[in-house]
């Protein structure tokens, strides 16, 4: 069993948000990799524990910073770790990245045969759910989204996705991508062992040179969506009434004449 988890270095959830050239900001000591990707590392640990053999392969795409990632996903038991990081990748949108990490996968895919992506329902920061469709449309592979549970036999992915409405079960040959939900299981907790390990493991650095992709297609320049304007929220005003017995009749008229009742 051989699989890819890609994981995402964001900017912590608390701390203060920016724009820089339209695109978030994002410094080393400000971020980490994306929560959600945690249940995508642990998903994929367990299919190769369950295997008895294979390799799990952590990939991000990023500047400097995004090293961080990956090297958590080696904290948590992932064998090998894969860092893309070009200038002209700068303000790609998630067509771009996909692009990039559908290069990278194949490259990775190429050496020898994967059985599946495995990438985290969303990524904190943007929250579009996009990216593992538009790399299952890039690699030309099945998708199964959203996954609440998966298991792989006899060469066929199958999870179970829950919807407001209905539970479904899905499956798909190999190899396939597959996002997991938060539902899926309960990511491990780095030991002191595996933490200090890697701090000096080796990160694989690609540029898009070593993919084959043109710079031109990626970056700022080829993105769909552009950041025009980003200000802070205005401050609110708090409204304090005093309730003299009328406490409630205030209170409503209060939502009902800005519409929220």
């Amino acid at each position: 069993m051989r699989v890819l988890v890609t994981v995402k270095f964001t900017p912590d959830l608390q701390s203060h948000r920016s724009f820089t050239d339209g695109t978030v900001t994002r410094t080393a000591d400000d971020g980490s990799m994306n929560e959600l990707d945690e249940n995508a590392v642990e998903a994929a640990l367990q299919l190769v524990e369950a295997a008895g053999e294979g390799e799990v392969v952590a990939l991000t795409v990023g500047g400097p910073d995004a090293v961080a990632a990956v090297r958590k996903a080696l904290q948590l038991g992932v064998g090998r770790a894969i860092h893309v990081s070009d200038a002209a990748i700068a303000g790609s949108d998630v067509f771009g990245t996909a692009k990039v990490l559908a290069a990278a996968v194949r490259k990775v895919h190429e050496e020898t045969p994967l059985d599946l992506v495995i990438t985290g329902m969303a990524a904190l920061d943007g929250l579009t759910s996009m990216l593992p469709t538009a790399l299952a449309v890039e690699l030309d592979w099945a998708q199964l989204t959203l996954a609440s549970s998966l298991t792989v036999a006899d060469g066929v992915a199958t999870i179970e996705r829950h919807l407001p409405e209905s539970h479904e079960t899905v499956s798909a040959q190999l190899p396939a991508v597959v996002s997991v939900t938060d539902e899926a299981n309960k990511p491990r907790y780095p030991n002191f062992k595996m933490i200090m390990a890697a701090r000096t493991a080796v990160v694989e650095t690609w540029s898009l040179d070593d993919l084959g992709v043109v710079p031109s297609t990626v970056g700022a320049g080829a993105a769909r969506v552009t950041v025009l304007d980003a200000s802070p929220r205005e401050p609110r005003t708090p409204v304090i009434v005093t309730d003299t017995g009328e406490g409630g009749r205030q209170l409503a008229d209060f939502l009902i004449e800005r519409g929220l009742a």
